[in-house]
C-alpha cells in the first residue's frame, strides 16, 4: 500500500508541476469534439444528439490513449523504470499506483470535456449527472487498467506511439461497448441499464486482476 501511495503521489505532484499530460489530453479532446461538430452534416441536430454517447466515448478513448502513452515517459529518464522493478513489494502495487494516477488525471479531463461537449451538441447533463459520472468512472477504470499495463510494454518499443493503440484498442471493445450502451440508455430513459453496467464491472475486474498479476512480468522484460 505504501508503494501505491508513493507512486500515486509522485505522479500527481509531477503532473501538477508540469501539467503536460492533462493539458495535452484536454486540448486534444476539445479539438476532437470540434471536429465532430463541424464534420456532422446537421451540426448539433437531433441525429447528432443520438450519436452523442458514441462520440463522447470516442473522444474519451482518444484522450486516454494520449495520456496513457505518456504515463511511463518520465520513467525512461535515468533508467527509472528499472528502479520501479526494484521496489521492496509486489510489483502489482506499482501498477496500482500508476493506474490510479492516470485514472485521476483522466477523470479531470473528462469532466472538462463533458462540459465542452454539452455546449457543442446542445446537451444537458444535469438531470443524469450522478449516474453518468458512475458510468464514466467504470469505463475509465477499464481504460486505465489495460492502458497502464500496455503502456509499460509499449514504452520500451521503438514505435511506442503506434504500439500502444494497436495493443490496447482491441481489448477496449467490451469497455467501449458497455460504456456507450449504458450512456445511451441513461440519456434515453433517465435510468441506467443493468446489462452494460454488468459488462463494465466484469471487464474492469478481469483487466485489473490480470494487470496486477501480469505487471510483475512486464517490469522484468
Amino acid at each position: 500500500m505504501n508503494v501505491l501511495l508513493a507512486i500515486l503521489w509522485k505522479d500527481l505532484v509531477t503532473e501538477w508541476r508540469s501539467r503536460d499530460r492533462a493539458v495535452a489530453m484536454g486540448l486534444f479532446a476539445m479539438v476532437v469534439v470540434a471536429i465532430f461538430q463541424f464534420a456532422l452534416p446537421d451540426g448539433a441536430g437531433e441525429r447528432s444528439r443520438e450519436l452523442a454517447p458514441a462520440l463522447l466515448w470516442i473522444t474519451y478513448v482518444f484522450a486516454a490513449l494520449l495520456g496513457l502513452g505518456r504515463a511511463f515517459a518520465s520513467e525512461l529518464e535515468n533508467d527509472a523504470l528499472a528502479g520501479l522493478a526494484l521496489v521492496p513489494a509486489d510489483r502489482g502495487w506499482v501498477f496500482l499506483g500508476k493506474a490510479s494516477a492516470s485514472f485521476l488525471i483522466l477523470v479531470v479531463v473528462q469532466a472538462l470535456v463533458a462540459v465542452v461537449f454539452a455546449l457543442f451538441f446542445n446537451l444537458d447533463w444535469r438531470p443524469v449527472a450522478l449516474p453518468l459520472a458512475g458510468i464514466v468512472a467504470l469505463g475509465s477504470l477499464g481504460l486505465c487498467c489495460a492502458g497502464t499495463l500496455f503502456g509499460a510494454i509499449a514504452v520500451r518499443t521503438r514505435f511506442q506511439e503506434v504500439m500502444l493503440p494497436l495493443l490496447l484498442l482491441p481489448l477496449l471493445i467490451p469497455v467501449i461497448s458497455g460504456a456507450v450502451r449504458a450512456t445511451s440508455g441513461l440519456l434515453a430513459t433517465g435510468e441506467t441499464p443493468f446489462e452494460p453496467i454488468q459488462l463494465l464491472i466484469v471487464t474492469d475486474a478481469i483487466y485489473a486482476i490480470g494487470a496486477f498479476v501480469g505487471f510483475d512480468y512486464v517490469l522484468d522484460e
